[in-house]
């Protein structure tokens, strides 16, 4: 049984939604944020109030959103199980931004007017930070600081309805395949969209349980989570300048430039070369809004080389809702047109 009112409160980043639950009014066990989303998955119930929340007329079939939940210790601020209509992501920067600016918003985390403090995140994929930056008691920006990100794959063949496509494959919180969208003679605008969704369901399938979709230690966080489709717009000395659309879960369009997906962009440029020290990327998304990411430093995980990368941009609050279900309604969790 659903319960009778649902609270959230709503913001954006880079034009892409995140509906965060701060009080989930339904019971998710477990010692670990990892665990819980483990079980969330399992939960008939965590998962009707998933989709009443991203379903219509309550939501829509790009809603992104998470259920606040507490932290694996003390030395991180809260937790989130990040959700989407399809299910439960292991990572979302541009759901991590967005906490970084409630819980400062909110006062759960004290910030100086003018300053910056950090916002400590357990994710599924691990610990993650959101550094707010204030100016004169207003949030002007956000730095998204994630787990190592790598490459798992290069130029692997995959077979599509437009032939054979080569893609990078990479690791930024969760599993992507990216590749440039001139290979199919499109490119990242509203009006090859609807190709770009088609194509990037297909990629994704095609990996999805392949060798490369395996994560090295945790098989919780496995699996090919979307596809980065990116136009090459040039740049200067010290910036890469692309414009991206990541096509996640089942055919959801990212309206940002994607916080995860821009560090999985990030391992696969450092490891070609085009990110030496002290370079940006600018990452546009399909809708105009911008990301900046960076690489802090370089790691090993488990062999192999991986990048610590931050990302940056910012989000809005746009709506606080109090959700009525009412158990005689018979569309009831709600339903979704595509």
């Amino acid at each position: 049984m659903l319960p009778s009112r649902i609270a959230t409160t709503d913001y954006h980043t880079g034009g892409e939604p995140f509906r965060i639950v701060v009080d989930p009014p339904v019971p998710i066990p477990g010692a670990t944020v990892a665990e819980r989303r483990a079980r969330a998955i399992e939960d008939p119930e965590v998962q009707g109030l998933r989709r009443v929340l991203c379903s219509e007329p309550r939501g829509h079939a790009d809603m992104y959103g998470g259920f606040l939940v507490p932290p694996d210790d003390d030395a991180a601020h809260l937790g989130v199980l990040f959700w989407h209509k399809d299910g439960f992501s292991t990572a979302c920067g541009h759901g991590t931004m967005a906490l970084g600016v409630w819980a400062v918003e909110s006062g759960l985390v004290a910030a100086p007017e003018t300053g910056s403090v950090d916002v400590v995140i357990d994710v599924p994929s691990g610990r993650v930070s959101a550094r707010v930056h204030r100016e004169r008691a207003r949030v002007v920006s956000v730095d998204f600081v994630n787990v190592p990100s790598w490459v798992i794959a290069t130029d692997v063949a995959v077979p599509t309805s437009r032939g054979e496509l080569r893609v990078d494959v990479a690791f930024g919180g969760a599993v992507y395949a990216t590749l440039p969208a001139a290979q199919v003679g499109l490119s990242v605008t509203p009006g090859d969209l609807g190709e770009l969704v088609a194509l990037g369901r297909e990629i994704r399938r095609a990996l999805d349980g392949t060798e490369h979709a395996v994560h090295p230690s945790d098989p919780r966080l496995s699996g090919v989570y979307g596809t980065i489709w990116f136009d090459d717009l040039g740049g200067t000395e010290g910036l890469v300048h692309q414009r991206n659309v990541t096509v996640f879960a089942d055919g959801e369009v990212d309206r940002s430039p994607c916080g995860s997906g821009t560090c999985a962009r990030l391992a696969v440029l450092a490891a070609d070369g085009r990110l030496p020290s002290g370079t940006v990327l600018r990452h546009d998304s399909v809708v105009g809004s911008t990301f900046t990411g960076t690489v802090l430093g370089t790691v090993e995980v488990g062999g192999r080389p991986a990048v610590l990368p931050q990302v940056t941009g910012t989000a809005y609050r746009t709506g606080q809702h109090e959700f009525c279900i009412d158990p005689s309604d018979p569309m009831v969790p709600g339903f979704q047109l595509r």
